[in-house]
C-alpha cells in the first residue's frame, strides 16, 4: 500500500493504470467502506482510496470540527484490505489549481438535504470535481445511503462529459438495521437503539403506504410517530419515485422513504 499527499506524485504513480477503481471518502472507515472497498478490487486493476474531510461541504465549523476523525486507525483498515493507493491530501493539495470542469449542480441539490444544508452538495461536487481530475478513474464507488449525493454526481459526470463511470453499491447496515456511517461512532448505546427502532418502525410502515389522496394525512401520523420514538428533530421524512425522483403518483412506482434526523446532536439520514 502506498501513500500520497502530494498529487503530482500520485499522478506519476497511477498514470498508465487504464483500468482504476476509487473510493474516495472523509476517514472514519466502517463496514459500508469496507464494501465500496471490496467491489472496487474486483472490478479494477488498481484501487485509489482517498480520505479527505472536505470543510466546503459541512454548514457549521463545529460540524466540521466534531467529523470523526481516526486516521492511524483508517490506514490500518486500508492495509488490511490491501488497498494499492491511498491519497491524503491537504486543502491546498485540493485547491490550488484551476478545474478543466466547472461544476454542473441540478435542481435536485436544492430538495431533501439542499433544504436544510443551503452550500452542501455543491461543496461535495466541487471537490468531487477536483479528486475526479487528479485521479481519473475509470470507476467511482459510492454508496446507495447518501443516494442524493450520488445521484448528483452522476448528473455532474454525464453533463460535463466526464469519462468516469459510477457503481452505485447497496447500502450496507449494521445488524440493528442502522446504515452504516462515519456518524455512527459518535452514537451513544441509547442513540443507536433509537435509530434502530426507526428503521424497523418504518420498514415496515413503507409495506403499508398507499399512493392515495390520504397519502399527506399517512407522512404526518407517521413522522409524529418517529418523533415519539426519541429523535430530536426530524428535518424530513418524504417519499422520492426511484426513477424520476419526484413525489410517486401510484403505489406500482417503485419508491423509497427518505429522511434525515437528529438523535441526541447526531445527524443521521437514510433510504429504503
Amino acid at each position: 500500500m502506498k501513500i500520497f499527499k502530494d498529487r503530482k506524485y500520485l499522478n506519476k504513480e497511477i498514470y498508465k493504470t487504464s483500468n482504476l477503481g476509487f473510493v474516495p471518502t472523509m476517514g472514519g472507515l466502517h463496514n459500508g467502506h469496507k464494501y465500496l472497498i471490496k467491489k472496487a478490487k474486483k472490478r479494477s486493476q488498481k484501487v485509489v482510496v482517498s480520505i479527505f474531510i472536505n470543510p466546503k461541504q459541512f454548514n457549521s465549523k463545529k460540524d466540521f470540527k466534531n467529523y470523526p476523525r481516526n486516521l492511524k486507525k483508517d490506514l490500518n483498515i486500508l492495509k488490511k484490505l490491501k488497498v494499492d493507493y491511498v491519497y491524503l491530501p491537504n486543502n491546498k493539495d485540493i485547491f490550488s489549481f484551476k478545474t478543466k470542469k466547472k461544476i454542473f449542480e441540478d435542481r435536485f441539490s436544492k430538495k431533501l438535504c439542499g433544504k436544510f444544508r443551503k452550500k452542501h452538495f455543491k461543496g461535495v461536487l466541487i471537490v468531487v470535481n477536483r479528486l475526479l481530475e487528479i485521479i481519473n478513474p475509470k470507476y467511482l464507488f459510492l454508496g446507495n445511503k447518501d443516494f442524493q449525493q450520488l445521484s448528483l454526481i452522476l448528473m455532474h459526470i454525464k453533463k460535463r462529459k466526464i469519462d468516469t463511470k459510477i457503481v452505485p453499491c447497496k447500502t450496507i447496515r449494521e445488524k440493528s438495521g442502522i446504515a452504516c456511517s462515519s456518524r455512527n461512532f459518535s452514537l451513544t448505546k441509547r442513540e443507536k437503539k433509537i435509530a434502530s427502532n426507526i428503521y424497523t418502525y418504518l420498514k415496515k410502515k413503507k409495506k403499508l403506504i398507499k399512493i392515495n389522496k390520504q397519502l399527506k394525512k399517512q407522512l404526518i401520523s407517521i413522522s409524529k410517530q418517529v418523533k415519539r420514538l426519541g429523535v430530536s428533530k426530524l428535518e424530513y421524512l418524504e417519499l422520492l419515485n426511484l426513477k424520476n425522483l419526484k413525489k410517486p403518483l401510484s403505489s406500482k412506482n417503485k419508491f423509497n422513504i427518505f429522511l434525515a434526523y437528529y438523535v441526541g446532536n447526531v445527524r443521521l439520514i437514510d433510504n429504503f
